[in-house]
């Protein structure tokens, strides 16, 4: 359904009070995705730490990244039903649950007795922390592209969902920095010993800083109006399954490119290049850092094209960009092994990663208001756990195979946003 506060603020310009809006969510987001994200730059320690001694080192890894997989494969669970309540009770209500559901854990893990302390319990109560994790996630960002996408002006959404969806982004780029920062004043032994809780207590404290800050939020006038009109649903995501098919499968479609961009290019490459290129993890971690800076303007970029040029040919080109620029990096690093080449083609291709901005910036647009909640967090929850926790498994099986095919795989997804852009654009402007 479209209310009057979807097309009563269509064509103004951002306020004051958006402005306030959108600072305060993208801040939020930002900490509390370094909240969830902090956990694959200290797996390697965590896998000492956590798991006995004595197992392989292959299976400890295994174990690790197992447990960190369970934050993704919770996320459609907290995803669903925080979306359910926040369809029916209001979207601010969730968004403060969310980080609440965040913090404690997070903390949690930084005060954790290890495997030597406690046994088989440290492993068990990691992986129920990983857990309540993912559901936390599972809520915040749809949760923080519907709030922002019913709050600005619509002339102005790709830039405001651009900003938010930089913010997040700008969570990993937090996690590197301190994870570089770690690396670079204490000693592996050290790391080992206490400093890898720092960041885990650092993510608690921003974290409660989050709910601070978002107490100043206001509900969204979209929302307001829907329960003045008692158009409320009693079960959202049941009309999402009615209604809402192909949008479903559109949004699922967007949220594996997302993953894409996120899982594989900036989370798994970096590991792998730094074995190819025979460079130290702290270089890597800031190359790393670069190309989570430029994946965040190209979120901003794509947001302000889409305003000024229309969202499905901003789509087209920044999903081709994308596809092509990713295979040329990998043809660089693989067959070329200048570091120069590979860095800039990186960069290049962080920049174009900005099509993942088109994930939430066409979700938030083609699901009705009264189930907009519960369709984006549905779709894109569900799809993340699937191709997200898939994707190290397919990329290391793929990398084995034949390094190249990960970038015929990024390209595949390229022509996927192609495909989506062009099948939109009689309904999406």
């Amino acid at each position: 359904m479209k209310t009057n506060a979807d097309f009563t603020h269509q064509k103004r310009l951002l306020n004051k009070k958006d402005i306030k809006t959108l600072s305060l969510s993208s801040l939020g987001g930002t900490l509390e995705f370094y909240d969830f994200i902090i956990f694959v730059f200290f797996a390697t320690v965590i896998s000492q730490l956590f798991f006995p001694l004595t197992l392989d080192p292959f299976w400890s890894s295994l174990n690790t990244y197992g447990t960190f997989a369970a934050g993704y494969f919770a996320r459609p669970l907290g995803g669903i039903i925080m979306a359910h309540f926040g369809d029916k009770n209001g979207r601010k209500n969730m968004f403060m649950l969310s980080i609440l559901l965040m913090v404690i854990p997070t903390f949690l893990v930084g005060v954790l007795p290890t495997y030597e302390d406690i046994g088989y319990f440290a492993p068990i109560i990691l992986l129920i922390v990983r857990i309540l994790q993912g559901i936390a996630i599972g809520g915040e960002l749809p949760g923080a592209w519907v709030f922002i996408s019913e709050h600005v002006p619509k002339r102005r959404l790709g830039f405001s969902v651009g900003v938010l969806t930089a913010c997040v982004v700008g969570g990993i780029l937090l996690g590197s920095i301190i994870a570089f920062l770690i690396n670079k004043f204490f000693t592996p032994l050290e790391i080992s010993r206490y400093a890898w809780r720092i960041p885990f207590i650092l993510g608690g404290i921003f974290g409660i800083i989050s709910i601070f800050l978002r107490r100043y939020l206001e509900e969204t006038p979209v929302f307001k109006e829907i329960k003045a009109q008692n158009a409320l649903l009693k079960l959202p995501l049941k009309k999402v399954f009615t209604d809402s098919k192909k949008n479903i499968i559109i949004s699922m479609a967007l949220t594996w490119i997302l993953t894409g961009c996120i899982i594989v290019l900036v989370l798994l490459m970096p590991n792998m290049m730094q074995k190819i290129l025979n460079v130290s993890r702290v270089e890597i971690i800031l190359i790393q850092m670069l190309v989570i800076l430029s994946v965040g303007i190209g979120c901003i970029l794509s947001g302000v094209f889409a305003d000024k040029f229309g969202i499905w040919k901003t789509g087209c080109v920044f999903s081709l960009g994308f596809g092509i620029t990713s295979l040329i990096f990998f043809y660089a690093l693989y067959h070329e092994g200048s570091l120069r080449s590979v860095f800039i083609w990186y960069v290049v291709a962080g920049i174009f990663a900005g099509v993942m901005n088109f994930t939430p910036l066409i979700m938030v647009s083609v699901f009705p208001a009264n189930i907009r909640f519960s369709g984006l967090s549905f779709s894109y929850n569900l799809a993340y756990a699937i191709f997200g926790g898939l994707a190290p498994i397919l990329v290391v099986s793929l990398n084995a195979y034949e390094p190249m095919w990960v970038g015929y795989y990024l390209l595949f997804l390229g022509l996927l946003g192609f495909g989506v852009s062009v099948y939109l654009k009689e309904k999406i402007k």
